[in-house]
């Protein structure tokens, strides 16, 4: 099926770009947005109450995806960031199909850059189950270079722990180092953090793995194609929001005071509000 046109009179320069997660793993992309397009606006939606993704099938993530978009197509927004991997790679196709805005994934941008600064052709994927057993890495990266091997490595245990903030914890450390000790084993050069919660334990997996391995953050990927894509639309906002103008507005499923919490010791900007709302009323 053909992706559908993009209807240009609906997107405007000054209009906020919209990002979503399955919880609170996508701030990794927005803090990486606001520090490469600072001039954009934001609306986040994190689906707190229906966290994780990564255990559930791939109609049921798209049916969460297609109620998102429509939620976050009430602000007008330029553009959508599906901030998951799980979605990307289970949702991202029928949603650019239905879509007459654009819409990116973390996966590709991830994949790309993988491809480009492995040495010795072995890359590791860590990810939810739902990433690893969709073999979208694996797709993506063999598109672009046939002489590598994948090896993915599903870390359901990850997720959980950082959503509780336990970033720098003896648990997460002794749970990653048993997820990470069969890639150390089969000599990766590379690995893929194919979950934008990881970054918020990239100090702790960089130390397991060690200085040899390059980590990918696609977190970074996703908002340097964004800043991309915004440029070559002619879409990336000049002007600086005025104060009060509701910049970052932030939206979940639940646990709203939990959420904010935790964004606001990931962004560090000042989150002033985070919003419950209905996901299931879209």
């Amino acid at each position: 099926m053909k992706k559908m046109e993009l209807n240009k009179e609906l997107l405007k320069k000054d209009a906020p770009i919209g990002v979503f997660d399955s919880g609170v793993g996508g701030l990794t992309v927005v803090r990486e947005i606001i520090r490469q397009i600072p001039n954009e606006k934001i609306i986040y939606f994190g689906d707190t109450a229906r966290v994780p993704y990564g255990s559930k099938s791939r109609d049921t993530v798209t049916r969460f995806s297609e109620q998102i978009v429509r939620f976050l197509r009430t602000f007008q927004v330029k553009t959508i960031v599906v901030a998951c991997n799980t979605a990307s790679a289970y949702a991202l196709e029928a949603l650019e199909q239905e879509s007459d805005i654009p819409i990116i994934g973390v996966v590709r941008p991830g994949a790309r850059t993988a491809a480009e600064v492995t040495r010795n052709g072995r890359i590791g994927v860590i990810a939810t189950e739902a990433t690893i057993g969709s073999q979208i890495y694996s797709e993506y990266i063999k598109k672009l270079k046939q002489n590598v091997t994948i090896y993915g490595k599903a870390c359901p245990l990850l997720v959980p722990l950082v959503e509780e903030g336990l970033l720098e914890d003896p648990v997460t450390e002794e749970i990653a180092r048993r997820y990470l000790s069969e890639l150390i084993d089969i000599d990766i050069d590379t690995l893929i953090l194919g979950c934008t919660h990881y970054p918020l334990v990239r100090s702790t997996l960089g130390r397991i793995m060690g200085p040899e391995v390059t980590l990918v953050n696609p977190a970074y990927e996703t908002a340097r194609e964004l800043k991309e894509l915004l440029a070559g639309l002619d879409l990336l906002n000049s002007q600086t929001p005025a104060l009060g103008s509701n910049r970052y507005q932030f939206y979940v499923s639940d646990m709203a005071e939990k959420f904010l919490r935790f964004a606001n010791s990931i962004i560090k900007y000042g989150i002033l509000s985070a919003r419950a709302i209905n996901i299931e009323a879209y």
